[in-house]
């Protein structure tokens, strides 16, 4: 037998045979070894009423840094409140192939399900970002897999699902998130090949999404499990999950967002038509359609993300062309884009508001991902970096690291005016640390020349070298 239950003071401890471990109900138990000759591990959460008598759903999280202990805090919550395990590994890495990763997750999921009793109908994957990607990876090579709970992002190719095994997809996203236009694109493919899926929606950017949609989205899960007759159906939970989503309708009507609220409103039907009569939601529904601060509200999202899917496309188009050129002159162009982009923030418009906080999201990662693919190539073409270290600082000028990379790169070439030129514009931009600045690769004959020590004497009063006066 694997489970032996110790019943303690409190009765919150129990025993876990399989390797010697003792496990708090309530609490996450962090570093918990995968196998004697492996140096992996995980963090693991159990619910304060769990009992080795039944079987147990589950939700992995992934974090492509290894933060397992901060991966499975996130989901606590909503785990205590549907009785689901979570658990995460501090092995998974964006450093790793897709293989080595997915490795990783089988050997987790084989030394968790050799500890306590899993439900292996109800296993499921969850993630924010390139967690959230991967996440959604992970059944196409996990059998075991039942369900994907991704945080802002899309299911990575929707081409690999396969009609014969069933995969429930419930998408979590902020409007203000550039995943979100893709999000929604996916959640209409995914509807015509009939794969079960939802999208909540919140309005944020790319985070984590509030405790109460990820309590929500494992509320489905089990809504789920109901439907397909994996655990019993429970009156009770479904009730009171339905007006729990009801009172989300109520308070989104409530500040006349009427799309957000219709949205919602259609996700519910698909929820809870297997549970109960729905024909009030459908009426209702049907009225705030009808509705003209529904038709406003709809038009202006359509016009912004039409928009959207144009800028989009210059952004691609020019980033690609100017690398291959190093079209450092093409960098003002860059800055005007931003301004705009600053601009559309700042409209009254809470649609055009979304769009230019989705483009700037955007606009980074694909620098981001280029900066990524050059490192990737031998030789690294160093030119195209220092373009895109420049181009980083105009798209994120509070991302100080990339200052640093061009004077470090520009003062190696012995462009000093490049170098000074960057060194302003960092401090200019709120820079303080003065230790990196006095000792930044490449620049040992450049900081201890008079301009380099008046700048930041200008800016910061401590430059270390006084100006040699001839």
């Amino acid at each position: 037998m694997k489970y032996f239950l110790l019943v303690l003071t409190f009765g919150v401890v129990f025993y876990a045979s399989a390797q010697d471990l003792y496990l708090k109900r309530g609490k996450i138990t962090d570093s918990i070894v995968v196998k004697d000759s492996l140096s992996e591990s995980y963090a693991l959460y159990v619910p304060t009423d769990f009992d080795t008598t039944k079987t147990w759903p589950i939700v992995v999280v992934f974090d492509l840094k290894g933060r397992a202990k901060r991966a499975v805090k996130v989901f606590r919550e909503a785990a205590e409140k549907n009785g689901y395990l979570v658990a995460a590994s501090n092995n998974i890495s964006d450093t790793l192939s897709i293989t080595q990763n997915i490795l990783v997750t089988g050997r987790l999921l084989s030394s968790i399900a050799a500890l306590l009793p899993v439900d292996k109908r109800r296993v499921y994957t969850a993630g924010f970002a390139g967690g959230g990607r991967f996440a959604g990876t992970v059944p196409t090579f996990v059998k075991e897999i039942r369900g994907v709970i991704s945080c802002g992002a899309p299911v990575p190719n929707t081409a690999l699902l396969n009609r014969r095994k069933p995969l429930h997809f419930i998408g979590i996203v902020g409007t203000s998130d550039f995943n979100y236009p893709e999000m929604l694109f996916v959640e209409k493919e995914l509807n015509r090949k009939s794969f079960e899926n939802q999208l909540l929606v919140f309005e944020g950017g790319e985070q984590w999404p509030p405790s109460e949609l990820l309590v929500k989205a494992l509320e489905i899960a089990t809504l789920s499990s109901m439907a397909k007759k994996d655990v019993a159906e429970n009156k009770v939970f479904v009730d009171d999950s339905y007006q729990q989503s009801l009172q989300m309708v109520n308070v989104a009507m409530g500040k006349q967002k009427q799309l957000l609220a219709y949205d919602w409103m259609q996700e519910m039907i698909e929820i809870y038509t297997p549970h109960r009569s729905i024909d009030s939601l459908l009426a209702s529904a049907k009225t705030v359609r009808k509705g003209k601060g529904y038709r406003l509200q709809n038009r202006s999202k359509s016009n912004a993300l039409f928009k959207e899917s144009f800028l989009k496309d210059d952004f691609d188009y020019y980033l690609e062309e100017d690398i291959r050129t190093y079209n450092y002159n093409n960098l003002g162009w860059w800055t005007y884009q931003m301004e705009e982009l600053e601009k559309y923030e700042k409209s009254t418009n809470v649609f055009t508001m979304q769009m230019g906080q989705r483009l700037k999201g955007y606009v980074n990662a694909l620098v981001a991902d280029n900066i990524d693919l050059i490192y990737a190539q031998s030789p690294v073409d160093l030119e195209a970096l220092n373009f895109l270290w420049m181009l980083k600082t105009i798209t994120a000028p509070k991302e100080y690291e990339n200052y640093l990379k061009v004077i470090s790169n520009s003062a190696l070439i012995d462009d000093d005016g490049t170098a000074l030129f960057y060194l302003e514009e960092l401090l200019k931009a709120g820079y303080t640390d003065v230790d990196a600045l006095y000792s930044l690769e490449h620049t040992a004959i450049l900081r201890i020349s008079p301009e380099y020590n008046a700048l930041i004497e200008k800016y910061l009063k401590a430059s270390r070298y006084e100006p040699i006066e001839e």
